[in-house]
């Protein structure tokens, strides 16, 4: 929170000098170019729910009308942050999430997949629906590391998986190696 005089100081204006230091994206807010990226944002948000909810994932929302999906993982018995460290493992970052229900906020039951990121490296539909099977394909692995762990315990998960002895790693370097070949076509803003 900024607090300043309306009226200017030393000759300053000090409203719109603050706006203008703290706020420049706003006046491409309203731009055609920022509302064709922003239903961009939302056309492929919408592509990888479809996605998702044909390969039989439950949305917490039913969809997207934005720029975010929540997965409900529970159904399958699995949990956001198993699902986040093996997929992190594969180069696809995302977010645990609590979903409606949770009992635990360390050990959440969803994942939040943001499309924003993705857009702006110029991924369209095509890429989104592809991202979604990537992350269906690091579920089933997650689920089958899941069942190999011994132990019940989230610490235990996480050892096994971060051990040199993973007996899963070959099929997490092969979907990294496709993730990062399909990635490494779409440059990193700003790079």
């Amino acid at each position: 929170m900024i607090f300043f005089k309306r009226e200017p100081v030393l000759g300053v204006d000090l409203e719109s000098a603050i706006n203008n230091a703290v706020f420049p994206g706003l006046q491409h807010a309203q731009s055609p170019e920022f509302m064709a990226y922003q239903n961009k944002v939302v056309s492929n948000c919408r592509a990888l729910a479809s996605r998702l909810i044909e390969l039989g994932y439950k949305l917490v929302s039913g969809g997207s009308d934005n720029h975010l999906v929540l997965v409900d993982l529970r159904p399958l018995g699995i949990d956001g942050a198993r699902v986040e460290k093996v997929l992190d493992m594969a180069s696809i970052t995302l977010n645990k999430n609590s979903v409606p229900g949770d009992k635990s906020a360390l050990v959440p039951g969803g994942i939040r997949i943001g499309s924003p990121a993705m857009t702006t490296r110029r991924f369209t539909e095509r890429e989104f629906i592809a991202t979604a099977d990537f992350i269906h394909e690091g579920v089933q692995i997650t689920l089958e590391a899941k069942k190999s762990v011994s132990g019940s315990k989230l610490q235990d998960f996480m050892k096994f998986v971060g051990s040199p002895d993973f007996p899963l790693m070959d099929q997490v370097s092969d979907l990294r190696r496709r993730v990062e070949a399909l990635t490494t076509q779409f440059p990193m803003p700003g790079l």
